[in-house]
């Protein structure tokens, strides 16, 4: 992957208009790249190489630069001076904002000369007869952020005039003019510091070195399992995975709609076409013929599926044969390049079981899996906890091994006075009736008048499924004290995060003043949340980001880091539910566990053993010969150890990465 924010390949069309606005001259390329460049004068150009053609070269002075369908891989180009209009397409969105934004800093955070300077220097190139030389821009640096922020901050103070209606304001909002006689403000996403983080963008959060390893795997066209414990940040890569691959071909996929909503995509199941895959091969083939399937299936390149972990064996398998039937590729999948991340140590997917076929729950137990995968990744870098102490107990539960430390450990939780400021602590329940119950006769008990806030759907036919797919619901009501918990990063920074937990202080003009953890009060607008269609389209929500939290299941809470949360594990009834549990909290000072019982912490051997394979063929393909330290511990090895506790010791090894 090229890591350089100065180039871009994607799709080009270039227009050339008269005097009149007629269009004359055009140039097409499926694929083109586009490089900054700089002359020996310091001006600044887009040069466009295209297939099997000359590089040209436009020169970056007096343009404009719409952006308004950036996150679809989409902008244009404007040369006012030589009547020329640049489309992009099919550009991956976050490579596209980055080079949008490189293009606004070197322009308005270079070096500042004057009229006669510049003439000067143009006059003794031009005598001293040499040809032009061009290269590429250097990284954006500190100083030219700085600069180019004064710039945008003059231009957002306005210019006197009389404002502008609404349309207007919209209008340049979505348009940025740069270059000589710039005019109008600049979106701040162009030109924000990668490293800050008070806006709450994620784009501005930087990848560790093991999730740009995955990255570029994946965008070198490979298929890709990525795996990790709770927390090392498998989703926000996902997103950043997305964002780097062009979007005609590439499908974001999840095993469940509210993971499906995180990344922006469909479920699996709506965009595979053959229902819950209940049927047989033949006739789940026949479903997926259907033509409008059918045509989703042909022009998939790429298949992205989150929590691949909740995905069956069988079913996994029989999109595999459907994909090939459809698409006429008897590779594996069809030819389409697979990019699959979970976690199989949290919790399993919910299969049907008969006694007449034995069942593959698992996606790994399927044939198809080995066939699919080119190369395996685990990330091993926590994100969500910073306590070495709990990172390590979490390790010990996600494998299912106790001991008396982590249990001791545990235990003394229950007696902690987690609460501040009116803010309770959340109960995790494993069943999610339980927690609708007890938030409803919460809500009940609170004095005053309940207050209905409804959702603004874009397809009032849908509200069932995006209820289905978003954590935020159709209606919601609230009371003043009610316990709350926020849906949606507003401000990172500021603790404003998906999961924070607050209560309800007063209403203002219509909507919910909530009162956070940090002691942060936040006036709760309304937020958009889009999903996507199979088809391609997408359908929003507008609501305010809040739900009720003095209890949540510990199903949906996959995916929420919580400050504030207490649990029994007395009615765990699946392998991995008491870890997911636990490690949504942030730190051991923010949990209690009323009942910590160690037989209610296990994890299904099945996974176990093939974690275990999993990293001994990582170890294998890194040809790392046997140290010392491996070497002590074969001969200290008890015979006596069950093979259970074996597996478990072998996992909490540190385990390797390898690029198949």
């Amino acid at each position: 992957m090229d890591l350089n924010d100065a180039v871009i390949t994607c799709a080009i069309n270039i227009q050339w208009t008269n005097a009149v606005g007629v269009t004359g001259r055009k140039l097409a390329f499926r694929t083109a790249t586009l490089r900054l460049v700089r002359n020996d004068v310091r001006e600044l150009f887009i040069e466009m190489t295209g297939e099997k053609a000359k590089p040209v070269k436009f020169k970056l002075k007096d343009v404009m630069i719409h952006k308004k369908f950036m996150s679809e891989g989409k902008a244009s180009i404007n040369f006012k001076a030589e009547n020329c209009a640049m489309y992009l397409s099919n550009a991956p969105p976050g490579t596209l904002m980055y080079f949008l934004r490189t293009i606004f800093i070197k322009l308005n955070g270079g070096e500042q000369k004057d009229e006669a300077t510049a003439q000067k220097q143009l006059r003794a190139h031009m005598l001293s007869g040499k040809p032009s030389t061009f290269e590429e821009v250097s990284p954006v640096t500190t100083t030219e952020m700085i600069m180019a922020r004064k710039k945008a901050g003059l231009l957002g103070r306005g210019t006197g005039t009389t404002p502008s209606p609404l349309a207007a304001k919209k209008r340049r909002y979505n348009e940025t003019k740069v270059g000589d006689g710039q005019t109008g403000p600049a979106a701040k996403r162009l030109y924000q510091d990668q490293n800050t983080s008070t806006l709450g963008l994620e784009e501005n959060v930087k990848l560790c070195e093991e999730q740009i390893t995955v990255l570029s795997a994946c965008t070198s066209g490979k298929s890709v399992f990525f795996t990790g414990s709770a927390g090392t940040g498998k989703s926000f890569l996902l997103r950043k995975i997305i964002s780097a691959l062009p979007p005609d071909g590439t499908v974001a996929t999840a095993s469940t709609g509210v993971a499906a909503c995180l990344i922006g995509g469909t479920t699996l199941h709506a965009f595979a076409g053959i229902g819950s895959g209940d049927y047989g091969l033949q006739r789940c083939i026949e479903l997926a013929s259907r033509p409008a399937s059918a045509q989703i299936w042909r022009k998939c390149k790429r298949l992205i599926i989150d929590e691949i972990s909740m995905v069956d064996g069988q079913y996994f398998e029989k999109i595999e044969a459907v994909a090939r039937h459809i698409r006429k590729n008897e590779r594996p999948f069809g030819g389409i390049q697979l990019i699959l991340c979970g976690d199989f140590l949290q919790l399993p997917p919910v299969v049907k079981s008969d006694n007449t076929t034995p069942t593959q729950r698992f996606c790994f137990q399927s044939s198809a899996w080995e066939k699919c995968i080119q190369c395996v990744f685990e990330l091993r870098e926590v994100h969500r906890q910073s306590d070495p102490k709990f990172i390590n107990i979490l390790n010990h539960i996600r494998i299912g091994h106790v001991n008396d430390e982590v249990t001791k450990v545990l235990r003394a939780t229950s007696k902690q006075k987690i609460e501040s400021d009116g803010i309770l602590a959340t109960q995790l329940c494993s069943h999610t009736n339980d927690a609708h119950s007890i938030n409803e006769s919460k809500l009940e008990s609170l004095d005053g008048e309940k207050i209905l806030f409804r959702a603004e759907d874009s397809d009032a036919n849908m509200a069932k499924q995006l209820d289905s797919q978003l954590q935020v619901t159709s209606q919601l009501y609230l009371k003043i004290n009610a316990q709350v918990m926020l849906l949606k990063n507003i401000n990172i920074g500021a603790g404003l995060v998906n999961g924070a937990r607050g209560v309800v202080v007063r209403i203002e003009k219509g909507l919910p003043v909530v009162r956070f953890k940090n002691n942060r009060e936040y006036f709760c607008k309304h937020e958009k949340w889009i999903i996507k269609t199979p088809t391609g389209g997408t359908i929003t929500r507008r609501q305010v980001p809040l739900k009720l939290a003095w209890a949540f299941s510990i199903h949906k809470s996959q995916g929420l880091t919580l400050d504030c949360v207490e649990m029994s594990l007395s009615k765990v009834f699946e392998a991995g539910q008491a870890y997911v549990a636990l490690s949504r909290a942030k730190s051991l000072d923010s949990l209690r566990i009323l009942d910590f019982d160690p037989k209610q912490v296990w994890a299904n051997a099945q996974v176990l053993q093939y974690y275990k394979l999993f990293r001994r063929r990582l170890h294998d393909s890194t040809m790392i010969a046997l140290g010392e330290k491996n070497i002590k511990r074969e001969k200290n090895g008890d015979s006596k150890t069950s093979a259970l506790v074996k597996l478990k010791k072998s996992l909490m090894d540190k385990p390797l990465v390898s690029i198949g």
